[in-house]
């Protein structure tokens, strides 16, 4: 898709991998709409892009409404989403004080995947009526999901729950999609350099970024929306899940 000129919206935006898909995305000329919990940050970041940010809990069905309603009425029907809202925690099954907290892993699981499935059923429902531009593709929805989904660690039981549940709908959202012109596509981040991961000692986040095969680093927020835009841009891309963790296979704990 030739990004130029599109619409398009990211969840979680405000900052992390959404703000670093944000940018780029304007960066190739696209019209971009932050929607977030962090009104602050995303404020910041839609004035920087000459953008627009909109208020937003992805877990809420007329929250999304509503956001997705008020980025069209600024920017048009958007072609182009790109899902990076999330949370992160870890939990023992049985740790010291009991069992898993039974909230927690709740409130991963309705964050991260029911709030990915929620942004794009409801972006869908417009997108699929959109005239169809080359080789007939309407939109391109992208997810964000981890290699925690493929060898979670010790204590991400939810979490990793939460992002194999990413990775598993996507290829039937694509094959469903298809005879409307929008490609899916997942990426599953390994261990990148984000706000959540900057609360890490410097010692620490060291040893993590030895404990890849090659580079031997933490990855970046811009090699993630490099691939975000690879995604974009190559329409043979569909229905795939694609690992970015520089061959990372991570250990039990």
């Amino acid at each position: 898709m030739d990004i130029n000129g599109k619409a398009a919206v990211v969840t979680g935006g405000a900052s992390g991998l959404g703000a670093a898909a944000a940018r780029m995305l304007a960066n190739k000329g696209a019209k971009v709409s932050i929607l977030d919990l962090n009104e602050d940050l995303g404020e910041t970041v839609a004035k920087e892009l000459d953008g627009y940010f909109v208020t937003c809990d992805v877990t809420d069905e007329q929250s999304v409404q509503d956001g997705l309603e008020a980025a069209t009425n600024v920017h048009d029907c958007a072609r182009i989403l790109v899902n990076c809202a999330g949370i992160g925690n870890a939990a023992r099954m049985v740790g010291k004080n009991g069992p898993h907290d039974f909230g927690l892993f709740s409130k991963i699981i309705t964050v991260n995947l029911i709030g990915t499935f929620n942004v794009t059923r409801l972006f869908a429902v417009s997108t699929t009526q959109l005239d169809p531009l080359e080789d007939d593709e309407r939109g391109v929805i992208i997810m964000t999901a981890s290699v925690a989904a493929f060898d979670g660690q010790i204590g991400q039981a939810a979490y990793s729950a939460s992002k194999g549940g990413i990775h598993s709908m996507t290829l039937p959202i694509a094959r469903e999609f298809a005879n409307r012109g929008i490609r899916v596509c997942t990426i599953a981040p390994g261990v990148l350099k984000t706000p959540l991961l900057d609360i890490l000692p410097e010692e620490v986040q060291k040893s993590l970024g030895e404990s890849i095969p090659f580079p031997k680093r933490l990855g970046h927020a811009e090699e993630f929306s490099s691939l975000a835009m690879h995604i974009l841009e190559n329409r043979y891309l569909n229905g795939e899940t694609i690992r970015l963790d520089g061959a990372l296979r991570m250990a039990a704990k």
